[in-house]
């Protein structure tokens, strides 16, 4: 009782107030002239900081020539005040965009089948995979393209989420893209068409090797590669390829959720923000016993790396193909509307921390190296292969890894 009076007669010694004229200051409007509000020292001087900001606003409320929109101008703040990070994954998600990222999460929506990685090394937008029978595979799209516009938008990987924007709409209408191949500049117009994702398929390969392809984290994949995996058990599966090529990653829970079955209790991977917290990301006991392979590309990002990693990290799995991506960072998604996801209109994304794995290794901007080096030729680095095709070279090294891993 003597301890929390102490406290309390701190906490009135510390907060300070400042009593002001919020007509003089500008700053809280809402009051009638020569009205007061009591804040504390530090409340005070934090709205201090935005009084340029405030007065810029007055201005133009006052003396625009047009009536502005005031909604419109708070996102267009919002987007310059994330955009100053210079930070491409770190954006403003408008009440549109809000909308079309759980439609994507669903797995359905209205576009033209298109899978795309921003690079932090030089800003291009890549396609990384061409969904089949979309419209833009049929017009001709292809994996490797470098995306550099969609209608008048110039594409990098600060615009690219404003490009994802435009080539959604309204099923039948058509959009213009223009892409660089080979050192030559292409066009496409295509309608647009209704878009279902699938994010998980399987099938056996030879001497008792099963094979999932993950196209990326998101929606319930977790259960979706349980799943397969389950049914691929089921058929006599002994080992395991989990093909994580040309994956960009997700959501981080997803990628535990999946590590959780090659695992057993035990830290997969951590996260450490600017203030030094620490925030692990763990397994639980009962995991399967099938060995596994994990099959990455220079397009493996996020959360494949975290799973692919660190499994890698703690000697759980075998990685074949080639250097991964190197987003070593994790983002968080926030609701802006009565911070509740399901409820909000609009939101922002931002970049939270950097992740390591139990050993320490940092992966961001460096990627990671897998255990076995097996480069894709180059005629054929951009063709698309049918699922457990095994002329592609990466999948049969890929296997024949897995087979070594077969219980005798």
């Amino acid at each position: 009782m003597k301890k929390r009076f102490v406290s309390a007669l701190l906490i009135l010694i510390v907060m300070v107030t400042v009593t002001f004229s919020a007509h003089a200051a500008g700053l809280l409007d809402f009051l009638k002239p020569q009205e007061t509000v009591t804040i504390s020292v530090d409340e005070y001087n934090r709205l201090k900081k935005y009084e340029k900001l405030d007065t810029v606003l007055q201005y133009v409320q006052n003396w625009y020539y047009q009536k502005p929109d005031d909604k419109k101008m708070m996102e267009g703040a919002i987007q310059g005040l994330l955009y100053s990070l210079e930070d491409p994954y770190s954006f403003y998600y408008s009440p549109e965009d809000w909308t079309t990222m759980w439609e994507d999460d669903e797995g359905e929506y209205a576009g033209i089948g298109l899978n795309l990685l921003g690079s932090y090394v030089d800003y291009t937008v890549t396609v990384i995979r061409v969904f089949r029978d979309t419209p833009a595979q049929q017009a001709g799209v292809r994996k490797g393209d470098l995306l550099v516009r969609v209608e008048d938008i110039e594409v990098d990987a600060y615009s690219m989420q404003d490009a994802v924007d435009v080539m959604r709409g309204k099923v039948g209408e058509e959009v213009e893209i223009e892409v660089l191949r080979d050192g030559e500049y292409l066009t496409f117009t295509m309608p647009r068409a209704l878009i279902h994702v699938n994010r998980v398929e399987s099938c056996m390969l030879e001497n008792d090797v099963g094979y999932i392809a993950l196209y990326e984290f998101a929606g319930e994949c977790q259960k979706e590669f349980t799943a397969e995996l389950e049914k691929l058990q089921q058929q006599g599966a002994k080992s395991l390829v989990v093909d994580l090529r040309d994956n960009p990653g997700g959501w981080v829970d997803g990628a535990v959720e999946i590590a959780d079955l090659f695992m057993d209790k035990g830290e997969l991977a951590y996260s450490m923000d600017r203030y030094n917290t620490k925030e692990s990301m763990n397994t639980r006991d009962g995991k399967t016993d099938i060995p596994v392979v994990f099959l990455v590309n220079e397009n493996s990002a996020s959360a494949s790396e975290i799973l692919a990693g660190g499994l890698q990290d703690q000697g759980l799995a075998t990685l074949v193909g080639v250097k991964t991506f190197g987003k070593g960072i994790i983002q968080s998604v926030i609701p802006l509307d009565g911070m509740n996801i399901e409820t909000s209109e609009d939101g922002f994304q931002m970049t939270i921390a950097q992740y390591y794995f139990p050993s320490g290794k940092a992966i961001h901007k460096i990627g990671i190296e897998p255990d076995v080096v097996v480069e894709m030729p180059e005629e054929m680095k951009n063709q698309m292969f049918e699922l457990g095709d095994m002329t592609d070279p990466q999948l049969k090294a890929a296997w024949e890894e897995a087979v070594k891993k077969i219980p005798q």
